[in-house]
């Protein structure tokens, strides 16, 4: 990462649609981050690790006190603080990140921090940063919920890539909402989280809207990708000399990614992204579609797919045989295994084909 720190200021310009925003004054930001989660355990860690030069340490938040704990062993009391409560990070923060599994989850810890500040109303910028993926308009109702506090902003700013990316702070970062609060989080997250911001405007909704474009895109090219591989499985060509055709014609990082996936059965969701919210954002995808009367046929295969996986997995689980607790959405390509005659998770089972010479 310390390369990314010594960004030319033209690289940064251009990872970051804002200007500099004011030097703090004698006391640094406080900030705050909660839900530990695949991805926001690497992104508070690398934060936190940003930020250890300031006298003040990242306050973590998790509903599992043992992940707080965990990324305190990791990168030390100079750098993160654990919180007891939600309304730690509500009442003693200036900037408070959450990166949550869903929207209910989201909503609920938000009602929280609703609850802090009718206690004890801000009498200082505050800025809350929800970086989940959501329906939009659930956005707005968390906008809505905060400005009804004095000095209170909300940014929403969902991220793209998957935990490796979170790892080594590649993500990249859309963002709407109040313009001088993304200008404050932008400069936060760029180069420590993510290397670019994607600025969408002041309508908070816009930010979760390109989030789910995003993620359909992703997952309608993983569906085709799924039965591209079965196909070339079933038809003796094999799925590996299939897989590597597409790195030579078509090397996107998430198809070279999830075709590795699929090829060698890594799917286990505890380091990947798991199947539920997959599922999660394919109902908000075929939701949002079907308001704006814009088919998306190849997310509703993805839907299905992603559905009969899950399945198969639940029934592993009831019988004990399942080899992963958390199955990752790639596992998708199991229903086309299934279809085609094939063993859902174990490529190497029972293909029944032939190659000849």
């Amino acid at each position: 990462m310390a390369d990314k720190l010594l960004q030319t200021p033209a690289m940064h310009a251009r990872a970051v649609p804002f200007s500099r925003p004011p030097t703090p004054g004698v006391h640094p930001l406080q900030i705050g981050f909660c839900g530990l989660g695949a991805m926001g355990y690497l992104m508070a860690r690398n934060l936190a690790n940003s930020r250890k030069s300031h006298s003040s340490p990242l306050l973590v938040y998790n509903r599992t006190v043992a992940k707080s704990q965990k990324l305190l062993a990791e990168v030390g009391a100079s750098a993160v603080k654990v919180a007891d409560t939600l309304d730690q990070l509500a009442t003693e923060c200036d900037v408070i990140f959450t990166n949550l599994a869903n929207d209910a989850v989201v909503m609920s810890v938000y009602d929280e921090f609703a609850k802090a500040l009718a206690q004890t109303p801000p009498t200082k910028v505050k800025i809350f940063v929800d970086t989940s993926t959501v329906y939009p308009t659930l956005a707005g109702d968390l906008d809505r919920l905060l400005s009804s506090f004095p000095h209170a902003h909300f940014v929403t700013s969902p991220i793209f890539g998957p935990p490796p990316a979170a790892d080594s702070a590649n993500l990249v970062i859309a963002m709407s909402g109040d313009y001088r609060s993304k200008k404050e989080v932008a400069f936060l997250l760029v180069p420590a989280v993510g290397r670019k911001v994607i600025d969408l405007g002041g309508n908070v909704e816009k930010a979760p809207t390109l989030k789910l474009i995003g993620n359909g895109m992703i997952m309608g090219a993983n569906e085709l990708l799924a039965e591209t591989l079965t196909f070339g499985e079933k038809s003796g060509i094999g799925q590996q000399i299939v897989y590597d055709l597409i790195k030579e014609i078509m090397p996107a990082p998430g198809l070279v990614a999830y075709g590795n996936k699929m090829v060698n059965d890594l799917f286990d969701g505890s380091v990947g992204f798991a199947i539920d919210g997959g599922i999660k954002d394919s109902n908000h995808i075929r939701r949002l579609s079907a308001e704006m009367n814009c088919p998306m046929p190849a997310i509703d295969n993805a839907h299905r797919s992603m559905i009969s996986a899950r399945a198969m997995h639940q029934a592993q689980m009831v019988s004990a045989t399942q080899q992963w607790d958390i199955l990752d959405w790639s596992a998708m390509i199991a229903s086309s295994r299934v279809a085609a005659g094939l063993n859902a998770f174990d490529s190497r089972k029972g293909t029944g084909v032939v190659r000849e010479d």
